[in-house]
């Protein structure tokens, strides 16, 4: 369960990140109320999720999970330039959060 809780504010995450920059400094009411829930729902899972997993591990899984949907999200709106690369890279992060299950 604990693996679960991860990935869903893993997911959160991305949400609280992209709608922090669609806040515009905050001045935008409806991202900015998006990123404060999305960001005390992302924290509390993380947290309810380090009861069972290394810190570590959770904090690594967590990022990772945030970090690339931030930029996948970013490039299918046209935001963010694709790239070979980036997306190679991206595949890497991914890689490197399944290992950590993997290995846990």
């Amino acid at each position: 369960m604990s693996w679960l809780i991860l990935v869903v504010s893993g997911v959160l995450e991305a949400v609280w990140a992209t709608a922090l920059g669609k806040s515009e400094g905050f001045s935008r009411l409806g991202p900015s109320v998006v990123f404060i829930v999305a960001l005390a729902a992302s924290m509390a899972g993380l947290a309810y999720a380090m009861r069972d997993l290394p810190v570590g591990t959770a904090y690594a899984v967590w990022v990772g999970i945030g970090a690339v949907l931030t930029v996948v999200y970013a490039m299918a709106t046209g935001e963010q330039a694709v790239s070979v690369l980036k997306v190679f890279f991206l595949l890497m992060i991914v890689g490197g959060v399944i290992g950590l299950k993997l290995a846990h």
